[in-house]
């Protein structure tokens, strides 16, 4: 039922969407929502806008940022765990897999009642889920697999769970975020797919965003794997994908947040604005706005993360 399940989600998404590629612009361990103001976290990989730091941002201090993404109308930022490749007699080298696309999926369009408000922030997945019943694929659609030519083998473990054979191209998961918001209260938010596909009371409707990460898999682990794959996610453990979660901060600015809502009735739209077209790289550099706060590095992310419990 849960590969249904997902088939069908994938299947509503085909009217009515726009999507952004984001090249990553700096790995680091905090969680600006979860832990604000703190170098706590576990690692993170971040897209987007590079306005951010440790601190909670607001939509305006992303747009002074320099977007890593094709669009310039999009100074959001993303984040998710860091993908690990483990190694080592006593697994103690970690190697990070960088994806070879990250995507955003902004869907299902034609249902969005009011474009996304500024200030929103959200998470989606569970970062501290250990089995397949943590994972809520219902509503959230995580998944991993192998794209290309496979190998598929989700209908023989845990669909959360990393692939067990060597991925042919690229290692892939997808994340969808919730699509309800109280525009009152932004820290209200939910999935419409929870309560019979429409929002609670109170909620209205914003476009649905999705993470699309291809990770280049065969570019770090030469030899492959059979098995429990060497690879971890700076959340969990090796060869597990429950803990896979994302975070999202809006700062789309408001002409083109608005004009991605035109693209009802349209399989695709190029979402154009004020500040250029919809496939144009931005020419400044991305960089790390608190070079001197926080780390890197795997390891002393772990021993920052036991000070601060």
């Amino acid at each position: 039922m849960r590969t249904l399940t997902t088939a069908a989600l994938l299947v509503g998404v085909g009217s009515a969407l726009t999507v952004v590629e984001h090249k990553p612009f700096m790995r680091k361990n905090i969680d600006p929502i979860v832990s604000p103001g703190k170098y706590i976290s576990h690692m993170h990989s971040f897209y987007g806008s590079d306005a951010l730091t440790k601190d909670l941002p607001t939509t305006e201090e992303l747009q002074k940022g320099c977007p890593s993404g094709e669009n310039p109308n999009d100074l959001s930022v993303y984040w998710a765990p860091t993908l690990y490749y483990v190694s080592g007699p006593n697994n103690e080298t970690y190697t990070e897999i960088y994806p070879a696309t990250f995507k955003t999926y902004y869907e299902q369009i034609d249902r969005a009642e009011i474009p996304f408000p500024p200030n929103l922030h959200m998470i989606a997945g569970n970062a501290s889920a250990k089995t397949q019943a943590d994972v809520r694929e219902d509503l959230n659609m995580i998944t991993w697999w192998c794209d290309g030519n496979g190998p598929e083998d989700r209908n023989i473990r845990p669909r959360a769970a990393l692939p067990r054979s060597t991925c042919s191209a690229h290692l892939q998961a997808i994340l969808r975020f919730p699509d309800c918001v109280n525009p009152n209260k932004l820290t209200e938010y939910s999935y419409a797919a929870s309560t019979g596909n429409r929002c609670p009371a109170g909620m209205k409707r914003i476009p649905s965003l999705r993470f699309s990460i291809r990770y280049n898999t065969r570019g770090v682990i030469k030899n492959g794997w059979k098995g429990v794959p060497p690879i971890k996610l700076a959340c969990g453990e090796i060869g597990e994908g429950y803990c896979f979660h994302g975070d999202f901060i809006n700062g789309w600015y408001e002409d083109a947040a608005k004009e991605m809502l035109k693209a009802k009735g349209q399989t695709f739209m190029e979402i154009k604005g004020a500040h250029g077209g919809g496939k144009q790289y931005s020419k400044c550099k991305t960089r790390d706005r608190d070079p001197n706060g926080g780390t890197s590095d795997y390891h002393e992310s772990l021993k920052m993360m036991k000070m601060g419990s």
